[in-house]
């Protein structure tokens, strides 16, 4: 593996900003997906979009768990879904409570730990496919995912062959504070808040007296948000607790099933010192750090450049293990 960001794209954050805005995510048409929707044991729903076609059902199928607030349209859902189009693998795109455009029904949301999420969905994937079944998480979905791979253990390999994580904040404290403070509060933070918190109200009005509306309104990190709707919605004490219980770096060593997880070094999101060392992971994880890549960035070629470069890095990986 390897990868190095072209010249005219230098930087964490220009790689971050032009590969979510401006490069080419997919050649020719725009992948096409089909929606189901998938009622969950404790009485909400969840949308899972489907690469159109689908593929056979004896085929590989990539199950993607993504990032904060994105979707199956997201540029690394599209460049994934195109990849998989060209190769002939099944990918489906698992969307997280209240992110598939249409409000969940229970008092819940979704989080950086949720692992029984990401387990049940899972296996409801493994019962119903009879090929391979590979997962792939982006940021925020692939601290789930490898949340998921600790507490799993060797009980995950019965349900995946591997999986990936994608410039994911294994230590949500260091991550949460590197996205409240200078550039990052001004443009990511903004972002982020910016569709948050219309979310977080829409809910209230759902379920009436669930939080303080004037504290979230008053929320200028993600700290403060996590504070007054993440965490306590969740089952946990505070932000502190929150990002403490659900990060996965202190889970890796436990991981039991091929793991791919990769994070640019200069990723504005994920400080490089926070970073897994080879020591603090056990044998079935596979450490990636480029020095380039930005959050989820990873472009190629001449202006503005395309993003097949990290579909290709997975294609290689789950290939081990599915061939």
């Amino acid at each position: 593996m390897n990868y190095r960001a072209p010249r005219w794209l230098p930087g964490g954050n220009l790689q971050t900003i032009v590969a979510a805005k401006l490069s080419q995510p997919y050649t020719g048409e725009r992948p096409p997906f089909a929606r189901q929707r998938w009622d969950t044991p404790d009485g909400d729903f969840i949308d899972i979009d489907y690469l159109l076609p689908q593929s056979a059902d004896d085929a590989p199928l990539w199950v993607m768990f993504h990032g904060l607030e994105g979707s199956s349209s997201s540029h690394y859902a599209l460049a994934c879904a195109d990849y998989a189009r060209q190769q002939g693998v099944g990918f489906a795109v698992a969307h997280f409570r209240g992110c598939s455009g249409e409000l969940n029904r229970s008092p819940r949301a979704y989080h950086s730990g949720d692992y029984e999420e990401i387990g049940w969905i899972l296996q409801r994937f493994a019962s119903s496919h009879r090929g391979p079944l590979c997962a792939i998480g982006i940021s925020l979905g692939g601290n789930a995912l490898m949340r998921w791979a600790g507490e799993a253990g060797r009980g995950a390999a019965s349900t995946v062959r591997a999986v990936a994580a994608v410039c994911s904040p294994l230590d949500l404290a260091a991550s949460g504070e590197a996205i409240g403070r200078g550039f990052n509060r001004q443009v990511y933070t903004r972002m982020f808040l910016g569709s948050m918190k219309p979310k977080a109200l829409a809910k209230l009005k759902q379920h009436p007296g669930l939080f303080d509306a004037q504290a979230l309104m008053g929320a200028q990190d993600l700290y403060a948000f996590d504070n007054i709707f993440t965490a306590p919605l969740h089952g946990f004490r505070d932000t502190a607790d929150y990002w403490t219980r659900a990060s996965a770096k202190p889970h890796l060593a436990d991981v039991r099933v091929p793991a791919l997880v990769i994070n640019a070094r200069n990723d504005p999101f994920i400080p490089a010192h926070s970073l897994p060392a080879a020591n603090e992971v056990g044998q079935y994880v596979q450490l990636w750090q480029p020095e380039h890549g930005g959050h989820v960035g990873f472009v190629a070629g001449a202006p503005p450049g395309h993003l097949g470069s990290l579909p290709q890095i997975l294609g290689t990986w789950f290939q081990q293990h599915t061939s």
